[in-house]
């Protein structure tokens, strides 16, 4: 018999989960009165994304798919994906190799896509590990690196304190807003993002956000 686990003890395990846009804006607050420089960015940025999606197996599929390509590329394939029915894990096994090639999946990403759709995930049971079981249940999969499994819960799980610093765009958003001589690596980003604890979830949103808003105004220069 499944037994029911109350709501205290999941966020307990979990930690905050973010579900709506107030819960960004409490944690876009909390950030702009620790640091000033979060506070001046988010006069530029405006109310910061909710950066929400659906969990389970289409998203980390998805995922994969993006992984370096280009944004409008990984949107064409991704369709072609979803066209073919590959976003269900029983039609990736069943398919062929040259049935996903064809939908514009690379020879390493087929091998993603199966490894995968045969982890056969629980994905439901995700939402309720901590953070460092949910990174660890994830990596352990074959094209599943820390960035995938990083952003996979900060924006499909909801979870207020998971960072990416393996992202490029943090990385220069961080070297742009807090006037570093250089773009800071993964370790030195990590780091840095010890401070913005517990809401480092909402400190990567207003990082993203103020990335697009600083390369629209080098553009203009």
């Amino acid at each position: 018999m499944a037994i029911a686990v109350p709501l205290a003890y999941e966020m307990h395990m979990t930690g905050r989960i973010i579900q709506t846009d107030a819960d960004v804006a409490e944690g876009a607050a909390w950030l702009a009165a620790q640091d000033a420089r979060f506070a001046a960015a988010l006069l530029e940025t405006g109310p910061l994304p909710l950066r929400r999606k659906p969990d389970g197996f289409a998203a980390l599929l998805d995922a994969i798919v993006g992984q370096q390509v280009s944004t409008a590329s990984a949107a064409a394939i991704w369709a072609r994906v979803q066209g073919a029915g590959f976003t269900d894990p029983a039609r990736v096994r069943a398919a062929h190799d040259d049935d996903l090639r064809g939908v514009g999946l690379s020879r390493p990403k087929v091998r993603y896509a199966r490894a995968l759709a045969e982890a056969d995930v629980d994905y439901p049971a995700l939402r309720a590990l901590p953070d460092t079981e949910v990174l660890q249940t994830l990596t352990a999969i074959t094209g599943i690196g820390t960035w995938t499994a990083e952003v996979y819960a900060m924006q499909c799980l909801g979870r207020a304190d998971i960072f990416a610093p393996g992202d490029l765009a943090l990385q220069e958003a961080a070297k742009i807003l807090f006037d570093l001589d250089e773009r800071p690596n993964e370790r030195t980003l990590r780091a840095m993002a010890a401070d913005w604890s517990p809401w480092r979830g909402v400190a990567a949103r207003l990082l993203w956000a103020y990335y697009r808003v600083a390369k629209r105004r080098e553009g203009t220069r």
